[in-house]
């Protein structure tokens, strides 16, 4: 199982986690001034709201004074008597300033002087009415500007009995501080926002402190480096690499892997991101790719993807004891494979020959001995039997078939067979023309991994016998090859091809590679083969190639 593991930081930069950490602290810094300011703009809405109503009370209750209108009246109808207009309407002013609590309570005469007021130091001075429309003889609250700053205010018209307006009561009351308005905004604001201050700096300290183990407590550039390293060196190493979760989701595949499973077409979805049993592979690759963690790791397991023959290895990894997925590496051995064919076909020659010279040295010890004992007669009869033998076998053989190279495999075969005590029968309605030499060539190599595979089943059984067929059908050349062992079960028949599967030890170092040579080269000429059970409980295998040579597609190693 691969632990992954990582790098200290550099010391020129801060990690990942202190970056978030300052900048979730900023967030909360300014998401607090945020809160703290529509605090304050809620806190101002309520006051204009609570003391507009109060400040119109007041300046009704003044308006309609009988003492405040009187003054007015005689104010506009004697001079005389408007010298003494403050002192009259002082009381009236004190009144309505002792009843609300306002800033300031002023009578304020039709030009915008001041009559009377609360602060004697306004008197005679122009009073600040903002956008207010009451010398029109309607009652306005709102916002103004006075000398003492922004303040709350409310008019109301003071109308003669005739009904002329002879002036204005104002009362205001000016605005409390910003630092008033946000403590006025709740009694428990400053604690509510420190408590939040508080957890949002304990929870972002503890995301710091997760985001740090979860990268390594790596700087920013480092891990966008890091991650330029990986895409660069996983897409330049030949060999291909796909890295599953444990989802069974591909998470990465670089190109190597992507023209080797045949997922490199232009108009195939990018298959990273999708699970892998959604990508059209055969099932025996998907588990291959996604074996489940109990089935461990897989060392050099042999697969044919389409016409390649693929080595695939997968470990499980893992970080701090936990598993995320497995990485699996896969290395195109085609090239290797065919040039492993080529080996084959001569060690089938070398069997053969073997078999022949151990058939041969048995005969002329035979032979020896008889004329060591003077039986020149029998000598005469072996001989005559053993060539009539030879003879027999050789034409019958070449009568059916007339390309040589599969001829002499099948003469040959049949003595490795007899020196195993099995028989190899050709069968009578077997007929095969010349072929190409290319042709010709793969067909022995079928012909001779399928006789031996036989040969080494049915071996040491009574009646052992291995029967070949070839015809030539439409086109299509038609191998069949059964025995009359034990037969291969149906749920092992895929497997036979697909992972090397074998009963014995192979001659190369490999094992089981016959049967997948077989599925190759049918695959590279456009053909294929099955395995069915024989009428005699064995196997038997059926190989149909294209006899035209221009079917054949060269694979890319």
């Amino acid at each position: 199982m691969v632990a992954l593991s990582h790098r200290s930081p550099g010391r020129g930069e801060p990690t990942l986690a202190a970056q978030f950490l300052l900048l979730q602290l900023l967030v909360i810094g300014v998401l607090l001034v945020i809160v703290a300011l529509l605090s304050v703009r809620q806190s101002t809405a309520e006051f204009t709201t609570r003391q507009g109503a109060q400040m119109r009370s007041v300046a009704e209750y003044v308006a309609n004074r009988s003492v405040v209108r009187q003054q007015l009246t005689r104010a506009r109808d004697s001079s005389v008597a408007a010298n003494d207009t403050p002192r009259v309407l002082a009381p009236a002013v004190d009144r309505g300033l002792s009843l609300s609590g306002a800033t300031d309570v002023m009578i304020v005469s039709p030009r915008r002087d001041v009559l009377a007021a609360s602060d004697p130091s306004l008197v005679d001075g122009k009073a600040a009415l903002g956008e207010s429309d009451a010398l029109s003889g309607r009652g306005w609250s709102g916002d103004v500007r006075p000398p003492r700053g922004r303040a709350v205010a409310a008019h109301a018209p003071i109308y003669s009995d005739d009904g002329e307006v002879l002036g204005i009561a104002v009362a205001e009351q000016a605005y409390p501080s910003l630092w008033e308005r946000l403590v006025g905004a709740g009694p428990h604001l400053g604690l509510y926002l420190g408590l939040g201050a508080l957890l949002g700096g304990v929870g972002t300290y503890g995301v710091a402190r997760l985001l740090k183990r979860r990268t390594r407590g790596l700087a920013s550039t480092e891990i966008a480096t890091l991650a330029d390293h990986r895409e660069a060196l996983l897409h330049a190493i030949r060999e291909g690499v796909v890295a599953v979760d444990t989802g069974g989701r591909v998470t990465m595949m670089n190109d190597a892997a992507r023209t080797t499973l045949g997922l490199d077409e232009p108009d195939q979805p990018d298959p990273v991101g999708r699970p892998v049993d959604e990508l059209g592979l055969d099932p025996h690759v998907i588990a291959l790719l996604t074996g489940a963690p109990e089935a461990g790791d897989v060392a050099d397991a042999v697969a044919l993807v389409g016409t390649r023959v693929v080595v695939f290895n997968r470990r499980e990894a893992s970080t701090h004891g936990r598993g995320i997925g497995s990485v699996t590496t896969l290395r195109d051995r085609t090239e290797l494979v065919s040039l492993q064919s080529q080996l084959s076909s001569n060690l089938t020659i070398t069997d053969t020959l073997r078999a022949q010279t151990h058939e041969f040295d048995n005969q002329l010890h035979t032979i020896s001995g008889l004329v060591q004992l003077g039986e020149y007669d029998e000598v005469r009869a072996l001989v005559g039997d053993l060539t009539r033998h030879r003879a027999e076998v050789s034409a019958a053989v070449s009568e059916r078939l007339r390309d040589p190279a599969v001829a002499a495999v099948v003469i040959a075969k049949h003595a490795v067979a007899e020196e195993h005590g099995v028989e190899l029968v050709l069968d009578p309605e077997s007929r095969l023309p010349a072929l190409p030499s290319e042709l010709g060539a793969d067909l022995t190599t079928i012909l001779g991994n399928l006789v031996n595979n036989a040969v080494d089943a049915c071996a040491g059984t009574d009646g052992a016998t291995v029967e070949v067929r070839i015809v030539v059908d439409a086109n299509e050349i038609h191998m069949r090859v059964r025995d009359n062992g034990p037969g291969i079960p149906r749920d092992r028949r895929e497997s036979v091809f697909t992972r090397g599967f074998s009963t014995k030890p192979d001659v190369v170092g490999g094992r089981g590679l016959g049967l997948s040579l077989v599925r190759l080269i049918c695959s590279q000429r456009g053909g294929h083969v099955r395995i069915e059970e024989a009428e005699a409980g064995g196997a038997e295998l059926h190989v149909v190639l294209p006899a035209d040579t221009s079917v054949r597609q060269e694979s890319t190693p």
